[in-house]
């Protein structure tokens, strides 16, 4: 019986910092090692950071990745840990200088590099590349052909890259074919809801239908409006968990792994393309896996809104964030995945009331800094509002959506003054529909609810309170800015539902709609008053233009605006019965 220490490095890189990502993935296997593994697997493109777009296409950065791997491949064995067996994700290009239709730049791949004794002897470049949602990997990579084989420590090691798990035949049918006993999966798989469960039945079904263990690690962290989550994952050949990493945090998951062993057949006659000359491996003490649970889905999509929008800021560089302070629901909830992703002292909020705005507006933003500590102050817009209204005689919608724009100005001034980033916090019914005003709420540079409907928006508003209250904390929200009724506040006594249906009638037409594609007869056939569909929808497919003009935010959805869905804004198609 073989036993082997296998280490998940589920970790956080920055995308373009070479540098210091192949420094934080030296860090990595000298933890592991000094943990006492033998085998060390670092996530998809974790060199490069993850995705890249673009940068793929650049023979300089190509090169770079490379280097950096070689490089880091050196230093591993300069620090004393040359005898483990270390899988990392790299860029790299090939000598194809071929620009036939439909082949990138410099015929980037996207691969799992094996490191051992100071250098990179192989590698194997992902298979399926997939073009769909976020994904664009067509524009960026070509396909891999070979699977790849290593054979170490008494066992065989198959490996794969995130989609090739995905996809049914070709490279698991080959993985199957050769009886390997260990497939090692590295991957780049953003969150979205519910797709933690999904993946661990895929990789249960696999190690089932391979009759292997199959550990599989995933990188952390935020990256522009993607964000990953971890869940860092080993299972044996029936599917049981052996090991399981916390989502969304930095985690070095450490497993024993026992094979029964067996006779090997030659190099020759099969599909190995390193064996190491090493030798069986000793386990000095058996250590306990840990198997963390999945959180439930407003526990994790909190998580991941927080770790979205600390990525974006903190590698980013900026020091602190600003939004306005409505005292409504939207902004409440922002300020407070603000103060918990950055800390309350790097959050500024700003009242700034106008004469339509409420008593409980102003109060009601009082409280919230109150319970979170963020720096807060009003700036009264009127005498700005009543200067332009008086040198251009605005009146009805012009004179609302003046209001507004005075706000996002007064924001961008404070912002460029002191040096903050400013947060949007319209959310996605907002901007599914249009309610929005371009160069007014919709200012800022990231929009950390843009892709909640604003009924998860209370949703998950209770859920962070009721949260705080289980830990005997204060929470956040007040409960005035959650209960009362959302309004713009533009004109006497307005109401959002003067424009809009009531908010859980209008995002299950928009969740129909937008996350799942189906037509306007579908949807009245759903039991809604066939005017309002026609309405909404028409309001949907005009605000593409306002959605192309707002600030990135965090994807948690399948359909997120921008990253998934994108529609033409000059466009005559309508929905009709």
């Amino acid at each position: 019986m073989n036993a082997i220490r296998i280490a998940l490095g589920q970790v956080n890189p920055v995308v373009g910092d070479l540098i210091g990502n192949s420094a934080l993935a030296l860090e990595t296997v000298a933890s592991a090692v000094h943990s006492g593994a033998h085998i060390v697997v670092l996530p998809e493109m974790v060199i490069t950071g993850y995705p890249v777009e673009d940068l793929a296409l650049r023979p300089s950065f190509q090169q770079a990745s490379l280097q950096a791997t070689e490089d880091l491949a050196k230093a591993i064995d300069e620090a004393g840990f040359g005898e483990a067996l270390v899988f990392v994700g790299f860029l790299r290009g090939t000598e194809n200088d071929d620009t036939a239709l439909g082949v990138p730049r410099g015929a980037p791949m996207n691969c799992a590099g094996v490191i051992h004794r100071g250098r990179l002897v192989t590698y194997y470049a992902k298979h399926h590349l997939p073009n769909y949602g976020v994904f664009d990997e067509y524009r960026y990579f070509v396909p891999g052909t070979k699977p790849l084989v290593v054979r170490a420590f008494g066992i065989d090691i198959a490996v794969a890259i995130c989609e090739d798990l995905w996809q049914d035949g070709h490279i698991m049918d080959d993985i199957k074919s050769h009886d390997a006993d260990l497939l090692v999966v590295l991957n780049g798989s953003p969150y979205e809801y519910d797709k933690t469960d999904v993946r661990r039945d895929l990789v249960a079904k696999r190690a089932k239908e391979c009759g292997l263990t199959l550990a599989y690690v995933n990188m952390v962290g935020g990256q522009d409006e993607l964000v990953f989550e971890g869940d860092s994952i080993i299972v044996d050949k029936t599917g049981e968990i052996l090991a399981r990493a916390p989502q969304f945090s930095d985690h070095l998951l450490l497993c024993d792994l026992e094979f029964p062993g067996k006779q090997k057949t030659s190099m020759t006659d099969t599909t190995v393309t390193y064996a190491l000359d090493s030798s069986m491996p000793s386990i000095v003490s058996a250590i306990a896996s840990t198997k963390n649970e999945r959180v439930d889905r407003l526990e994790e999509t909190y998580n991941a809104l927080t770790v979205g929008l600390r990525d974006y800021v903190n590698k980013n560089g900026f020091t602190s964030v600003l939004l306005g302070l409505s005292g409504g629901i939207d902004s409440a909830f922002v300020a407070s995945i603000a103060c918990d992703a950055l800390g309350p002292d790097r959050v500024f909020g700003v009242s700034m009331p106008s004469e339509y705005s409420s008593a409980h507006s102003i109060s009601d933003a009082q409280d919230l800094a109150d319970r979170t500590g963020l720096n807060f102050r009003i700036v009264p817009i009127k005498p700005m509002v009543t200067t332009y209204t008086d040198e251009l005689g605005f009146t009805g919608v012009a004179h609302e959506n003046l209001q507004a724009r005075v706000r996002g100005t007064t924001l961008m001034g404070i912002s460029n003054q002191e040096n903050h980033l400013v947060l949007a916090t319209g959310n996605k019914s907002e901007l599914a529909v249009g309610y929005s005003t371009i160069y007014g709420d919709a200012v800022g540079g990231f929009a950390p609810i843009k892709d909640l409907f604003k009924t998860d928006v209370w949703a998950l508003a209770r859920w962070r309170n009721d949260s705080a209250e289980s830990r005997g904390q204060t929470p956040p929200i007040p409960p005035n800015s959650i209960e009362k009724p959302p309004s713009a506040e533009l004109r006497p006594d307005q109401l959002d539902t003067d424009t809009l249906p009531d908010y859980h009638e209008l995002d299950a037409i928009l969740h129909a709609y937008v996350e799942e594609d189906k037509s306007s007869t579908e949807i009245i056939a759903m039991g809604f008053a066939p005017e309002t569909v026609e309405r909404i929808l028409r309001m949907t497919d005009r605000a593409e233009y306002k959605r192309r003009q707002y600030p990135p935010g965090t994807k948690v959805s399948r359909r997120a605006f921008g990253r998934d869905r994108r529609l033409p804004m000059t466009n005559r198609w309508q929905e009709s019965r």
